[in-house]
């Protein structure tokens, strides 16, 4: 149900009512009792709209979104796997040589 706003055009007093849509817009201004009530224009509310067709992200608390993200900086870190093909290629020279384990480094 929405809320309608009103003004008098007699007194100039404003105020909001809470209707239903399928009801009759008010008449008479509650203060001084004329029939000079004009339903206004308002803006309106933002809709929230809940429910399972919805993302349930889109309206979680400040505190649920701090601790998701303190969670992902920890626990998706990327494992690089190694391409064995790639050693095995000759590329553009940036490549390091791969030397073996139990080969002595020169001095």
């Amino acid at each position: 149900m929405p809320t309608y706003e009103y003004q008098c055009a007699d007194c100039g007093f404003e105020f909001e009512k809470f209707q239903s849509m399928t009801a009759s817009a008010l008449r008479k201004c509650p203060r001084c009792g004329k029939a000079a009530l004009r339903r206004l224009i308002g803006t309106g509310a933002g809709i929230i709209f809940k429910g399972s067709g919805f993302y349930e992200t889109d309206y979680r608390s400040e505190s649920y979104k701090n601790a998701a993200k303190s969670d992902s900086g920890t626990g998706s870190k990327k494992v690089e796997k190694k391409d064995t093909q790639a050693e095995t290629k000759t590329g553009s020279g940036c490549e390091k040589p791969v030397k073996p384990k139990n080969e002595k480094k020169s001095t």
